[in-house]
């Protein structure tokens, strides 16, 4: 009797760990490169600036590229412990000799980044534990935004935890992680941010199809907005990994 207890009060506290949300301070970053300098920027990142980032406690979480690169973009996240080790993490990171000289030296011929745009996150809590992590074949991530209709962010956050999460299994849509921008307007102007990964462009292609066209979806779907839409758009940016991210 004691021993079923002890591992009772065992698989409880396993559980309990298992089940702590992810309090991380996330961080995802967009850097428009300077007319033919992407190969520059990423030759940095490659060679520099992720040890540095390593070297400050920056966990690297993934580097991507778009597909349609059009704004010639490099689209990258990171995690800290809290806002608060990001601030230190990015002022030391700054003030470092060694990403100084490599600044220096990479510049010689002008900048490499035109504009920088930083968006901070949290961890939605129907999220998957967000890691780095690698697959044996490629893979293509899809970068989703949706816009929440006003004060609809809950509802569409319901809709995600209670059946699209689910149904994304069904259908073979890898979810790479699920995040809220710390800073949300109230009532308009709020979103939700999530990466799925695919074979390719038509493996994803076929499984929105196969989701899309599911009845449990289509009814969960429609019993959520009786009232009306939960979003008002939907972006979508489909990105490949770089040959330094930790994730592939």
């Amino acid at each position: 009797m004691k021993l079923l207890l002890i591992l009772a009060a065992a698989m409880m506290m396993f559980s309990t760990a298992m089940a702590a949300p992810d309090t991380r301070c996330f961080e995802l970053r967009i850097y428009h490169a300077a007319t033919n300098k992407l190969d520059a920027l990423n030759a940095r990142f490659r060679d520099h600036t992720l040890k540095i980032f390593e070297k400050h406690g920056m966990t690297s979480i993934g580097y991507w590229i778009p597909v349609d690169n059009t704004n010639n973009v490099l689209i990258y996240m990171l995690a800290f412990p809290s806002a608060d080790a990001r601030a230190k993490a990015w002022k030391e990171f700054g003030s470092d000799p060694e990403w100084k000289e490599v600044a220096k030296s990479s510049e010689a011929n002008g900048r490499l980044v035109t504009k920088v745009d930083s968006i901070l996150l949290n961890a939605a809590d129907f999220s998957p534990a967000i890691a780095p992590s690698s697959s044996d074949a490629p893979r293509l991530f899809e970068l989703r935004t949706y816009h929440a209709a006003t004060n609809k962010l809950d509802a569409l956050n319901a809709r995600f935890r209670d059946h699209t999460c689910a149904l994304f299994d069904k259908h073979g849509l890898s979810q790479f992680g699920y995040w809220l921008p710390t800073e949300q307007k109230d009532g308009a102007g709020q979103t939700l941010i999530y990466i799925l990964a695919h074979k390719d462009k038509a493996g994803a292609d076929e499984n929105w199809k196969a989701f899309r066209g599911d009845a449990d979806w289509v009814k969960a779907k429609a019993d959520s907005e009786a009232n009306g839409p939960l979003t008002t758009k939907v972006e979508s940016v489909y990105m490949k990994p770089t040959d330094y991210s930790p994730t592939k």
